[in-house]
């Protein structure tokens, strides 16, 4: 193919990302809702978000280091496919936490949206991390730690 012809589909280079930034969302996300599916608790179904969010992470370096890029920049190409993918992923865990919380697993006095927030950071924060190292660990091992973390907290009792 002549580097002429793909503008026939496209408007410029950034058009080729977005669309490509779209479409491996959409792949992403539904293998993210397939993993989250299989799941009967809560506490699995967390676990199963997470290991995912790793592993495709893991597995697509590059779309991790342009994802990694894209969020936490000011000026964004994708503000617009960021929110939904934010939005998306915040459903998803929101659904997990209202469960669990229907079920007596998590605690009901929490505020879901920091909770939501917190979960979502602390993924994003291991994937920077991991990065950063240049991906010298296996990344996928944080999951189990990490809702650990987050079903355990870190102190011994609760504070008033």
């Amino acid at each position: 193919m002549a580097d002429g012809t793909i503008y026939l589909y496209f408007k410029n280079k950034d058009d080729i990302l977005v669309q490509f930034f779209t479409n491996k969302t959409k792949q992403v996300f539904a293998r993210f809702k397939e993993e989250v599916d299989k799941a009967d608790n809560p506490i699995d179904k967390l676990r199963n978000l997470i290991h995912r969010h790793l592993q495709e992470f893991q597995n697509d370096r590059n779309m991790a280091v342009v994802y990694q890029a894209e969020t936490h920049q000011s000026i964004r190409l994708f503000e617009k496919q960021i929110k939904e993918m934010s939005k998306m992923y915040l459903d998803i865990v929101l659904e997990i936490v209202e469960q669990g919380q229907e079920e007596g697993l998590i605690r009901k006095d929490l505020y879901l949206g920091l909770v939501k927030r917190f979960i979502l950071g602390a993924v994003d924060g291991v994937i920077n991390t991991w990065l950063h190292s240049g991906g010298k660990y296996d990344l996928v091992s944080m999951a189990d730690p990490l809702v650990e973390l987050f079903m355990e907290g870190i102190g011994t009792k609760r504070i008033v």
